[in-house]
């Protein structure tokens, strides 16, 4: 090999051990392990290490609901997501918890530096408080009515209805989700992390391709709003590690789940002769490469980074973030089915066919990946049976039969041979920079040209020709070696199949460059089925008992990778309710950011004859500069909302998820401002 061994640390972000591991999820392993099995393909030293995310509020009252400990609890789910990640083929190198010895020491010494330099403060702030449950309450655990619109049933930190951001303690009629009692207002004193001191820093850092570039634009967002110091602390009863020198203060759970990378590291380290200061010291020259959901960028390319150098550590080289996963071009949901554990799937159908289609449609950026399930049934069956497979099962037979498994003493196509291989260089080049689509496509299109030098020379014609033994041998020792080499690439993807593949050609363990060599008068063994079609029947079997399987979807601290749809449809009205509402399309002639709002931007609408102002919940997914000149939809009619900001004349219609995925809705340039939306 060419070029220099590389040494190179890789992580996942950590689940969060509070439910099971479902397909949303998978996205980010699969895509991880991919790359890092390519990496090892390729020779270089490269370790992947994970964990359950173990500690906060939600695992402490379920365990508490359960009528065990939490420490019961995450040993339970623990051993279900190893479980769970080992039959997809994840291949970590250490899996731990952040309830670990490791991790509760590197928190601390993480902490006490960052205390020592000034960059922790601490300050009395008000909380919401239940005191049936005598526990302050997370923004998440609260519900009342939103004080700007007044909607009911709405977290205690933002309203899904109007967009509006306030403080718990600004909800009407509020309502602990825990107890169901009226919290109380109660003061604490909080420790916060300082992040506009590390503002220089991150900004170079952010700017110097650690990041895609969709990443850059958004973090450019959050540096221009201004970094605020972030709570790093929570109240007892909490299920964390105690801070230094406190009675009743715990780490939150987010300050010490990234360190649970550096933790189960250590974990690792500490049974094998690898050292520790060579891959997280200031002076390190290993690589160290970070997958995560899109979702908790914030976390990971903000207060991360600011965390490790702050406390002279290294910076990660890179964190690569990767969009949500929908199946069957909608957000997943409980009542279709398509809410899938990891283990209903795998009840049904091998791993390697989703890893091989989430691999044929990863690319290097963040957005969402789709699971068509018609789709997918015929691409795996049609690349993987119909196309790779298919070249060892049609030239093994008469290698088996006829010549007792031997392969020609020469490659009798050294120039097509040479075409295979060289093709590595450019798939490997996809591999690396995470485009796994485009390296598919390459793979595919090298397996379609095996197949037509199979069907051209047609062995099953030559076998029934006298004299024409040592042809066939030929022309199926040809096949039988570009299947070796279109196996080799896929490896990364299909580790399980590449394992039978070694078997079957009796081969040592595969590497990237050991193809560069064709096998020549080599022993084979018997052939055996290595994949299998995908049964229609089995999806549907697959689907329905996942209708039949909604207890512990799982939530926490890192959400799960993808949208969920879970939201029944409201009551139903009748059509003189509807008529009232005026959508007119207008003209965004303004738009910009609103101080002190996490979500709102302020629009000028121009209704061709009037102007009104609209505060709008869609900041996350838009640039104020990316919305001056188009056209909406906005409903006219709204009586208008005294809020916080201002007044709001009106409300834009967008749809999806929320979040990044947010589209506001976009006329055809054909509309004019002030036109009615019939």
């Amino acid at each position: 090999m060419s070029e220099k061994r590389r040494t190179l640390l890789v992580t996942s972000a950590l689940p969060y051990a509070n439910g099971p591991i479902h397909l949303g999820h998978l996205v980010e392993y699969i895509q991880t392990d991919i790359w890092v099995r390519f990496q090892k393909l390729r020779g270089h030293d490269c370790v992947y290490v994970c964990a359950d995310d173990a500690h906060g509020t939600p695992i402490m009252l379920r365990a508490e609901q359960e009528g065990i400990t939490p420490e019961q609890l995450i040993a339970a789910v623990g051993q279900e997501h190893q479980a769970d990640f080992s039959d997809f083929h994840i291949g970590f190198d250490n899996y731990h918890s952040t309830h670990s010895q490791e991790n509760r020491e590197l928190s601390e010494l993480i902490y006490r530096r960052h205390l020592e330099a000034g960059h922790i403060t601490s300050r009395t702030i008000t909380q919401a408080y239940d005191p049936v449950k005598e526990m302050f309450l997370p923004d998440r655990f609260i519900k009342g009515e939103c004080p700007r619109c007044g909607t009911a049933d709405q977290h205690g930190d933002s309203c899904e209805a109007c967009g509006a951001t306030y403080a718990p303690t600004e909800l009407k009629n509020p309502v602990s989700v825990v107890s169901g009692t009226t919290p109380v207002e109660r003061e604490s004193l909080h420790y916060f992390f300082k992040l506009a001191d590390f503002e220089p820093l991150l900004r170079a850092w952010t700017s110097a391709d650690h990041v895609q570039d969709e990443v850059t634009n958004k973090l450019n967002e959050w540096f221009d709003q201004g970094l605020r110091e972030w709570d790093i602390s929570r109240d007892a009863p909490y299920f964390g590690f105690r801070i230094p020198d406190t009675r009743d203060k715990y780490f939150y759970v987010w300050l010490d789940a990234p360190i649970g990378y550096m933790a189960s590291f250590k974990n690792l380290c500490e049974r094998s002769d690898r050292d520790f200061d060579t891959y997280w010291s200031k002076e390190s020259k290993a690589e160290l490469y970070h997958f995560i959901g899109k979702d908790i960028i914030y976390f990971h390319t903000l207060f991360w980074p600011a965390m490790l150098a702050g406390a002279g550590m290294r910076t990660p080289t890179a964190v690569f973030a990767h969009g949500f996963l929908t199946i069957d071009g909608q957000k997943m949901s409980k009542s279709r089915g398509t809410f899938i554990k990891a283990r209903t799937y795998l009840d049904h159908l091998n791993p390697e066919y989703l890893r091989y289609y989430f691999a044929a449609k990863l690319g290097s950026g963040i957005d969402d990946l789709d699971l068509n399930l018609e789709d997918f049934v015929q691409r795996v069956n049609s690349d993987l049976v119909g196309k790779v497979v298919n070249i060892a099962s049609r030239c093994a037979g008469f290698i088996n039969k006829r010549f007792d498994g031997v392969l020609s003493d020469t490659c009798s196509e050294p120039g097509l041979y040479a075409e295979f291989t060289d093709a590595g260089t450019a798939i490997a080049a996809d591999f690396e920079a995470r485009e796994y689509g485009h390296a598919i496509r390459k793979i595919m299109a090298l397996a379609d040209r095996a197949n037509q030098y199979i069907d051209a020379n047609k062995p099953w014609v030559l076998a029934k020709q006298e004299g024409q033994e040592l042809t066939v041998q030929q022309v199926c020792s040809v096949g039988l070696n570009l299947f070796r080499v279109l196996a080799t690439y896929l490896s990364p993807v299909l580790p399980g199949m590449a394992r039978q593949v070694e078997l079957f050609l009796d081969i040592p363990a595969m590497t990237w460059d050991a193809v560069a060599t064709p096998l020549t008068g080599h022993t084979i063994t018997p052939f055996k089925p290595l994949l299998t079609r995908v049964e229609q029947e089995k999806v549907d079997a697959m689907l329905e008992d996942s209708k039949h399987s909604l207890k512990d979807s799982g939530a926490g601290s890192q959400p799960a990778r993808g949208p969920l749809q879970d939201d029944p449809i409201a009551e139903t009205i009748n059509f003189d309710d509807f008529a009232r509402v005026d959508l007119r399309i207008a003209r965004i002639a303004r738009a910009e950011h609103v101080d002190g709002a996490d979500k709102l931007l302020r629009l000028t609408l121009d209704l061709g004859g009037e102007t009104r102002n609209v505060f709008a919940g869609i900041k996350t997914a838009y640039a104020p500069e990316s919305l001056e000149g188009r056209l909406t939809v906005m409903v006219a009619n709204l009586a208008p909302r005294k809020m916080r900001f201002g007044v709001s004349e009106g409300m834009v219609l967008a749809a999806g998820p929320g979040g990044e995925d947010l589209w506001i809705l976009n006329p055809d340039d054909g509309a004019q401002p002030g036109m009615r939306v019939k």
